[in-house]
């Protein structure tokens, strides 16, 4: 079954979706309204190794409408959701969320 995931931050770089689901992934540019973007600092070796980046952003929710985040949301499998799970920290938690296009997805937040 296909999955809509919402990514701002490293899913979208080619090097993570290779190593993470074996493909590139197809997506279109969407926005997540009401979040503003943070920072985490990632400590994880096997996701520091992947995204080459100590720092990740992070969506904080603020409710606020004209607070957004641009990214891509993604076409994946079910399978490809447990995978993405697997390489997002314990900083973030999957939430549902309507993006500014209309279409729900998943998308990766500050837990």
């Amino acid at each position: 079954m296909k999955q809509n995931l919402f990514s701002y931050g490293t899913l979208q770089l080619e090097k993570v979706q290779l190593e993470s689901f074996g493909r590139l992934l197809q997506g279109e540019k969407d926005v997540l309204q009401g979040f503003q973007l943070g920072k985490v600092q990632i400590t994880n070796k096997a996701v520091l190794a992947l995204s080459e980046a100590t720092f990740h952003p992070i969506a904080i929710q603020t409710n606020h409408p004209n607070d957004t985040i641009s990214g891509t949301l993604y076409k994946i499998t079910s399978d490809e959701l447990a995978q993405a799970d697997a390489y997002e920290v314990a900083a973030y938690k999957r939430v549902e969320a309507t993006f500014q296009s209309g279409k729900k997805g998943w998308v990766y937040v500050k837990a």
